[in-house]
């Protein structure tokens, strides 16, 4: 099989061959159509400090095909079209196959292109855990809440938005700080925007409308902490899936019986828990979704295939730290 991977931090992408793995257990190995960038692939990639003789294959956001399937697989058949977010700890998806638990994957949208379905999978499953997991909010009981994003343009964002409006029918505050990212907030559905470069509490008690029972945080949570603590409604949930430099202070939150926790995608595969298959649930529910129309795609641009010049070109785009959405690679040139 062919791959991309980084053997030293400060290295471009190599391309490598290695011996294609065959599956075991509840793996899938799947053949890759296309894979979607994130934050989290520059992050590992900053963490390899020293020379690796077999470079690392980075990524976490992928649709393919099934070509074959471990003695334990219940879910999927070869053929089966499938979307996943992979685990942290095992080779990413900046290849041509890759192995895949099936209890952490789900069946690819059919009204997707798989450029579109790659881009869906990390963002969803941060989004759904962030709101329904995290937050604990329960749409019949929860409807007509309040609930605020910090950065509702990136990727987790787009998704966050859609699924607190058409699953929770929250009204939904959203921060953006440009017009294009205000813009696709708004397509998204949200109800209000403020700007996260300005002071939240001030912009968000102009808006004449009660404190958010819930908070995700999506963009620096050093920077916002004080702000949500003062903003989040007595008894009310702030989520932040960012972590911190600095250290808080939780106190701010015990008058109001207040809750923070943290959202961590990673958590079920990485530490195999007992509920690992939510995640296959959860991601057919999202592709359900899309192929009801009750969702959109948050893909912003496909870059091209994958090859050295667009996976250093993606990672450029993250790190200036502006993607509105999601960008995606097609699968590896021959």
């Amino acid at each position: 099989m062919k791959a991309y991977g980084f053997s030293r931090s400060d290295m471009d992408a190599v391309l490598f061959e290695q011996e294609t793995p065959s599956p075991e257990g509840h793996d899938l190995l799947i053949k890759v159509e296309a894979i979607a960038v994130n934050p989290v692939d520059r992050k590992v990639k900053a963490g390899i400090k020293e020379h690796l003789n077999t470079p690392k294959i980075i990524g976490w956001d992928a649709t393919g095909i099934v070509t074959a399937i471990g003695e334990k697989v219940e879910h999927f058949k070869i053929g089966d079209k499938v979307f996943y977010a992979g685990d942290i700890t095992r080779a990413g998806c900046y290849a041509s196959h890759q192995l895949v638990d099936e209890r952490i994957v789900g069946n690819a949208p059919k009204s997707f292109t798989a450029s579109e379905a790659a881009a869906m999978p990390l963002t969803s499953i941060t989004a759904w855990e962030a709101l329904f997991s995290r937050l604990k909010i329960i749409a019949e009981l929860d409807e007509g809440k309040t609930i605020l994003i910090i950065g509702g343009a990136g990727g987790v964002g787009s998704i966050a938005i859609q699924l607190a409006k058409i699953i929770a029918k929250l009204t939904v505050v959203t921060t953006a700080s440009r017009t294009a990212s205000e813009q696709w907030c708004c397509k998204l559905g949200a109800d209000h925007i403020i700007n996260h470069h300005s002071d939240l509490v001030l912009q968000y008690r102009s808006l004449g409308i009660d404190d958010p029972d819930y908070i995700l945080c999506l963009n620096n949570t050093d920077q916002h902490f004080t702000a949500m603590a003062e903003l989040i409604a007595p008894q009310g949930l702030i989520c932040s899936i960012v972590g911190t430099q600095e250290k808080h202070d939780l106190d701010l939150l015990k008058t109001k019986s207040a809750g923070f926790v943290w959202e961590f995608m990673f958590t079920r595969p990485m530490l195999k828990t007992n509920d690992m298959s939510a995640q296959h649930y959860l991601l057919n529910t999202v592709s359900q979704l899309i192929d009801d129309g009750k969702i959109i795609s948050t893909l912003s641009e496909t870059i091209g295939p994958i090859n050295t010049e667009n996976i250093n070109k993606a990672h450029q785009q993250l790190l200036l730290g502006i993607t509105i959405g999601k960008l995606a690679l097609t699968e590896i040139e021959e």
